[in-house]
């Protein structure tokens, strides 16, 4: 009879601790999401991001976000089809930015895109062209700093939502993750951008 009582007690005793264990992962999850997400995002180089997103006029959290998808903080990534660096730029696009205007030739060279301040200025006054050209819509530049410009221009000649207009999945897949990092970092990083 004595075995059979302390089966049962086994029995009772492991609803319990599953409940606690629940208990706990809510507890943490409720109660430490910024030490647990700035794990998932974390922010690097922020003079650079804040000086560069403030001379351009870019939302520096957008300027972070599209670090965190492009390179995920790597300042040596390089992609299959050349682009380098921390915000995957082509040399050609930074010389594009040179010829018009948007940054100092004399400064910052098309050809120094792996490191980080010169990268961050020629992402940043991407960002701005394409954030100017769209006028001001983010979801078409960050759309357009995947696909680029004409795409997007094709598509936000469709009678729908931009979104479902995209006819690369993989565009689709960068506006979602560009814009939901863009939210996080807002979140986690509040002190950070209090000019913004």
């Amino acid at each position: 009879m004595a075995r059979r009582v302390r089966a049962c007690a086994w029995y009772r005793v492991l609803p319990l601790v599953i409940v606690a264990l629940f208990g706990a992962i809510s507890f943490t999850y409720t109660f430490a999401p910024s030490a647990l997400f700035k794990v998932f995002y974390p922010l690097d180089y922020e003079e650079y991001v804040l000086s560069s997103a403030q001379t351009h006029g870019v939302d520096p959290y957008l300027v972070a976000a599209v670090i965190k998808v492009e390179s995920s903080w790597d300042d040596d990534a390089l992609s299959s089809r050349g682009a380098e660096g921390l915000m995957q730029l082509m040399p050609e696009t930074a010389q594009d930015m040179i010829d018009k205007g948007y940054v100092d030739g004399a400064r910052y060279s098309a050809s120094n895109l792996f490191d980080a301040a010169t990268n961050i200025e020629f992402g940043c006054a991407y960002l701005s062209y394409l954030l100017t050209y769209f006028n001001g819509a983010t979801d078409r530049a960050i759309a357009a700093y995947n696909a680029g410009m004409g795409n997007v221009d094709d598509w936000a000649q469709e009678d729908t939502a931009l979104h479902n207009a995209i006819t690369f999945p993989e565009t689709q897949a960068y506006l979602f993750r560009v814009t939901t990092a863009q939210s996080r970092y807002e979140d986690l990083y509040p002190e950070l951008y209090l000019g913004k």
